[in-house]
């Protein structure tokens, strides 16, 4: 049989120049910068997160305060046919519905024919 496949397959740290595998200790203080290194990240991502929801909430009543004016306006001009519908829907029914009109051809006297 061949040499080299008789023997095991060699480990990555090995082809590095001339270095030996890390011991126990550098194992476990590659793991502990490692979870420091989540721990960090996840900070940082809550930090940015709450960032980005506070200037949203400001961008937003911003906007809300500077419309202010504008939804006032609707609200008046609005305002008027929505409280006579409202006076309508309190004294009868009302029967949500479509009218077609079709209109008659019209004479040379501009009235319309029965």
């Amino acid at each position: 049989m061949n040499e080299q496949a008789t023997m095991k397959q060699p480990h990555f740290a090995q082809f590095a120049a001339g270095t030996k595998p890390p011991g126990l200790l550098a194992k476990l203080l590659a793991f502990l910068l490692s979870a420091a290194l989540f721990v960090l990240a996840f900070m940082f991502s809550v930090v940015a997160l709450a960032v980005v929801a506070v200037v949203g909430i400001g961008v937003a009543g911003w906007f809300w305060w500077k419309t202010r004016a504008l939804r006032r306006q609707m609200r008046e001009q609005g305002g008027m046919a929505s409280t006579s519908a409202h006076r309508r829907a309190e004294g009868g029914q009302i029967i949500e519905g479509e009218v077609v009109r079709e209109n008659a051809p019209s004479s040379g006297s501009g009235r319309l024919l029965n």
